[in-house]
This record gives structure tokens, sequence and C-alpha cells, in this order.
């Protein structure tokens, strides 16, 4: 006889805890705690059939079937070599309010043959306008408005469409299963039955998540583990420029990055990134700098703003938005220790103009250079693209891809930045002071 012990588990974040309690200990819900029997599993281990085990060499060559959409951004995105949504594969969309998942989840539905489109946040009407402000008033995709997810799941076995969109996995919910809608047992639970029924009826789906004001997707961290594609949708609302970014993928690169205009009519795609970027170059004023970034396959110029201020306390500010912190204050950091320049007397602001976000530490020597022409009130010349990673030692050296970095810069008419050794040699880049 298998035996049994008594747990007591929050309904809200199902964590376990020995005895009952008013307030959850894990995520501070009050009377969210209930007792449970545990089942042993010793004598279901012990009755549990033998797994099959097979030979990698004895499995059967195919290739991953895939569904194309109209939008060239989107599908290369889930493959940059082999294009567009794997059959029966489950993908996860994630954003923050008002960047235009919805909008542009509807355009690409509207280009797959047999796709559905269930929305447990908007009404039929409130689809039905969205869908006549993008000029697709005549579409024959099927909508549906249904948040339980039994009658959806129902719905797709009677149907069998090519893909599916659930927007979005916070609010679709099952009676049967404990908690509120968007409370971490229901997503995670709802998310695992929509992968295995995926995996089984090879039905792509794609979900749509909320995230945090931390910018992490909102629920259990189990939840980006049980898809097989992880995509982030970045943008600012000032600029509708739109980049879709792939964090996680089973079947393909993540390097590779989508790019729209979002505009009245819907995502228009930017077919020369480049150009984009450098018609939205400010003029050349102390504080700006043009570098070259990668995404995946593409290179295109990019700005670097820098604002810097006498501090007004005696712990100087830093503020990044498009870079990441920790490596704006290495640059800082190495700025002081081997130019010499004054940072820790001053507040600095960086920005990537257009809202867009880089990793990629060949920008580094815009960003250094950027911050050191603010200090110095020395203009960089306005069509020089610098390009370079910066050491802890001060010294620059040549980052990956150069050629191709290269080779966009002449292609835009700017000009290359001489390669410089250290950043003792920064000044050199300077106009004359104003």
């Amino acid at each position: 006889m298998a035996k049994s012990r008594t747990l007591f588990v929050c309904l809200s974040c199902q964590q376990q805890v020995n005895r009952w309690s008013g307030r959850c200990p894990n995520c501070g819900e009050w009377n969210t705690i209930v007792e449970q029997q545990v089942d042993a599993t010793t004598e279901q281990t012990a009755n549990a059939p033998t797994a099959e085990l097979v030979s990698i060499k004895n499995l059967p060559k195919a290739t991953a079937q895939r569904l194309h959409t109209n939008s060239d951004e989107f599908d290369r995105v889930l493959g940059s070599s082999d294009p567009g949504i794997v059959k029966g594969s489950i993908i996860l969309l994630a954003g923050n309010p008002g960047v235009g998942k919805s909008t542009l989840l509807l355009q690409v539905a509207h280009s797959v043959t047999g796709a559905l489109y269930f929305s447990a946040e908007e009404s039929l009407e409130q689809l039905r306008l969205r869908a006549v402000r993008l000029g697709l008033a005549k579409s024959e995709l099927k909508i549906s408005a249904e948040r339980r997810l039994p009658s959806i799941m129902r719905t797709l076995v009677e149907t069998r469409p090519s893909f599916a969109i659930i927007d979005s996995i916070q609010t679709v919910y099952d009676d049967a299963i404990p908690g509120t809608p968007g409370s971490m047992v229901q997503v995670r639970e709802n998310c695992w039955r929509l992968q295995q029924f995926a995996k089984q009826e090879g039905i792509a789906i794609l979900l749509v998540g909320h995230v945090t004001k931390e910018g992490v997707i909102a629920g259990p961290k189990v939840l980006e583990h049980l898809v097989d594609v992880v995509m982030y949708l970045e943008g600012e609302k000032q600029t509708g420029l739109r980049v879709l970014r792939c964090e996680k993928n089973r079947f393909g690169s993540t390097d590779e990055v989508g790019i729209w205009q979002l505009t009245g009519v819907g995502f228009e795609p930017v077919e020369d990134p480049g150009k984009l970027f450098a018609s939205i170059v400010t003029p050349d004023i102390p504080g700006r700098a043009i570098s070259v970034t990668l995404e995946g396959s593409r290179a295109f110029l990019i700005e670097i703003q820098a604002l810097v201020t006498k501090t007004a306390f005696g712990y100087p500010k830093r503020t990044a938005q498009g870079i990441d912190l920790g490596r704006l204050n290495l640059l800082v950091a190495v700025l002081e220790n081997r130019l010499g320049l004054p940072t820790s007397q001053y507040d600095i602001y960086v920005n990537v103009v257009g809202g867009f976000t880089v990793k990629d530490t060949g920008i580094d020597l815009a960003i250094a250079a950027a911050i050191a022409s603010g200090i110095t009130q020395r203009a960089i010349p306005p069509r020089l693209a610098l390009v370079g990673e910066v050491g802890l030692l001060g010294e620059i050296r040549r980052p990956v891809n150069h050629s191709q970095r290269a080779k966009e810069v002449d292609r835009l008419k700017y000009v290359l930045g001489k390669e410089i050794k250290t950043i003792q040699q920064l000044p050199n880049l300077f106009e004359a002071k104003r």
C-alpha cells in the first residue's frame, strides 16, 4: 500500500509548507493555503512500465514541417536558414502593454490559411474594429472570444486548424484547476495541457504572455521551459519602431530579429533597417556617436546619445536605455581610470535612439565616445561610425564580423572611424572644442 502524507499547498503559487498559515510565506497572498494528501510513489514506480529506448542512429530521418506567413520578418525570427512556424510547436510571445502584440498577431493569423484566433482579453466587436483599421474587414480568419480552456481545446480538436493563437495565457482558465485566472497554478497547468495537445495533434499554437514591470514574463518560470520558442516584442510608443527578438528556439537560431514600423494601418516591415536608423540621426552635437551593430545576418547603423550633467549629490546617477546598465558602469569606470575623465562628478544618461535594445559589445567604443564627447563638449564628426569592444585595461579590440559592419558603413556613405588600439587615443576622433 502506498503511504500518504499531509501537505499544505498555496493555491496561488503552489508553495508547499508543513503547516497551515493564514498568509503564504512565498507570494504573500491571504487565505490561499489548503490541506492536501500526497501519495507516496514507491508502489507506483514498481508497477510502472519500462520506458522505450531508441538509439539516435535508428531514428527516422525527417525535416520539420513549417508554415509560412506573408510576413518575412516574422518567419525570419523563427528560423533564419529555414524560416516559418514548425507544425506541432508551441510558441510564447511576450511584450509590454500597448506594444502591438495583438495587432501583429492578427495580421499574422490572417496570412495563414486555416488559422484560428482566440482572444480572451477582447470582445468580438473590439476585434472587428481592429480588423477594419488593419484593412482586414473581409478576412476569412475565424476568431473567438472564448476564455474557457476546455472549450478552446474542444474547438481545436473538431476544427483541426493549421495554426492557433491564444491571447493570452494569463486570461484563459479552467474551472477544474484551483486558483483564479492568471494565478501561477492556472497558468502553469493550462500551458502544460496546451503543450501536450500541440505535440499530440500536430497543431502549432502561439500563446501571448504578459510581462511584469521588470520586463520578464509574468507567471511561473516553468512557462518558458514548457514552450519551444520564446519571443519578445519591443519598441517605444513614440517612434513606432517595433523589434521582435527570439530568446529561445528549439528549431533554429536565436540571432535573427524582425523589424517593423507600426503605422495607422498596422505593422509595416522594414526591409532596409540601415537606412531607417540612418534617417533618424541627429545633427553633430556633443554627446552623440554613430555605431554599427549586428542582429543575426543583418548589420545597421544606430545612434548613441549621452547626456552628462553635474551631479547634485555625492553619488552620481547612471541611467541606460537600450544597453545594459552594467556595461555602462564598466565603460564609465574605464573612461575615468584609463583616460582620466572625471566621470564620478557627473550624472550620465545613455540612450539608443529609436527604442532599440542592443547587446552587441561592438558598440562599446561609440558609447564611450558619446560620454567623453558630452563631458568635454567636443563633437564627433557627423558621418563617422565607431566600432570596437573596450576592455578593462583600456584596450580596444575589433568586434565580431568587422568586415560586414564596414560594408554597411560604405553602403550608407558613412565613414568608418580609424582603428585605435587604446582608449587614450579616443580624443583624436573629436572635432575642435566649441
